[in-house]
């Protein structure tokens, strides 16, 4: 990645991660000179560590139903213009084998350093010129230009693709400096805060769980009332200070301070009836019982906080109306999180620019022309599995596409 002396560029894309190498690719690629400026040392941290090394590069089940926005509609565009085929496609022209490994979330077999040459390597082939370690300091709207002031040198271009994500993981350099630059411009933001991320509990209230660290199971969790009602199935974990695993990350980018999230401990089972159909002349001990479908820790544990203790008893000896109780507060264990692991721990970042303010077929600011905001600044939160990438693609192809030559 060298430094071209050209100073003067069609489009400057702010951001060499998912969105903004898509964007970036896609311009030079229909013949725009195009710049990517980047303030980190490495190429794409957040790509790189994504799916444990591997990166869940996309959803196959990828609709808009998977996305949480105050104007809902917006990315209907963008996703049906740029489809999990299409990026698959290009995955296999780079010769980068994939696997689905489940809910159509699809994985590298290899390291996720594919998926970043790959962009790359697109970039190169659109010679786009790279701007890498470079803060960007300033962005003046000029007659007919933007001046883009960096630590080196002033950069000038008649179009700028804000394209620096959001603040999650703030250790790999996330920052909120797309959202500075919307509201430099008058755009209006959406209040952001951390999705995709760990909830905590008081530290007094959840002592008697924090044992459980480390312990796994499949569970459904909900949140909201009414039709606002969110549920998801997937696996939880317990953790020292709450819960995390992929359904509580579900559920966070939903939960709202202050509201309580509701867990169903054995999904897709009448417990009652099956304590009840095992009670008579059981002399097994109920924490015993209880293990058959749970880890025995979790069992354990949970039946020393129940009323009465009753993990010691033998099934035959404890009152009908006790289990039927039991199996009650474990489909429905109510519990309200004091709060998030905040952005260190998060995924995502939900909110941002708001989408009513961008055109959705060009990511272009209405109000500004020739500003564009693409992926995860924007107003457009995906769930968990492959889903904020495949938006990510699709907004920068959207933008890529819509970028104009002088």
């Amino acid at each position: 990645m060298g430094r071209a002396a050209q100073r003067v560029f069609d489009v400057a894309v702010i951001g060499a991660g998912a969105a903004g190498m898509m964007a970036a690719s896609v311009a030079g690629q229909r013949g725009l000179r195009v710049v990517l400026i980047d303030h980190a040392q490495r190429l794409a941290e957040k790509i790189r560590i994504s799916g444990g090394g591997r990166c869940n590069f996309t959803n196959l089940g990828t609709t808009p139903a998977q996305f949480i926005s105050q104007n809902p509609n917006f990315c209907r565009s963008a996703l049906a213009g740029y489809t999990p085929r299409d990026f698959i496609d290009l995955v296999e022209r780079h010769g980068i084998a994939w696997h689905e490994k489940h809910r159509g979330q699809l994985f590298c077999d290899e390291s996720s350093e594919a998926i970043i040459r790959m962009l790359e390597q697109e970039c190169d082939a659109g010679r786009v010129s790279w701007r890498m370690p470079c803060p960007v300091q300033a962005i003046a709207r000029e007659a007919d230009h933007f001046s883009i002031k960096t630590g080196g040198e002033s950069i000038e271009a008649r179009q700028v693709v804000m394209a620096t994500g959001g603040m999650a993981i703030p250790q790999l350099g996330a920052t909120d400096f797309a959202l500075k630059v919307a509201r430099q411009f008058g755009l209006k933001v959406v209040e952001p805060r951390p999705a995709l991320v760990p909830l905590t509990f008081d530290a007094e209230h959840w002592k008697p769980f924090s044992a459980l660290s480390g312990v796994s199971l499949e569970v459904s969790v909900r949140c909201g009332q009414g039709r606002s009602k969110t549920v998801f199935l997937e696996d939880l974990l317990f953790t020292h200070r709450g819960l995390s695993g992929p359904a509580i990350l579900q559920i966070s980018s939903y939960w709202h301070p202050g509201e309580p999230i509701e867990l169903d401990l054995a999904p897709g089972q009448d417990l009652a009836e099956a304590l009840l159909a095992a009670k008579p002349g059981n002399r097994q001990q109920l924490d015993t019982a209880l293990s058959a479908i749970w880890p025995k820790r979790l069992a354990e544990q949970w039946l020393a906080t129940a009323p009465g203790r009753p993990g010691a008893q033998r099934m035959a000896d404890i009152p009908d109306k006790t289990l039927r109780a039991l199996a009650a507060r474990i489909h429905g264990w109510r519990l309200t999180p004091s709060g998030t692991a905040g952005y260190r721990k998060a995924e995502v970042m939900r909110g941002g620019v708001d989408t009513r303010g961008l055109d959705q077929k060009t990511m272009q600011a209405k109000a500004v022309p020739g500003l564009y905001f693409v992926g995860e600044a924007v107003d457009v939160t995906g769930w968990l599995g492959g889903y904020n990438f495949q938006w990510a693609w699709a907004s920068g192809v959207a933008c890529g596409r819509a970028l104009q030559a002088a």
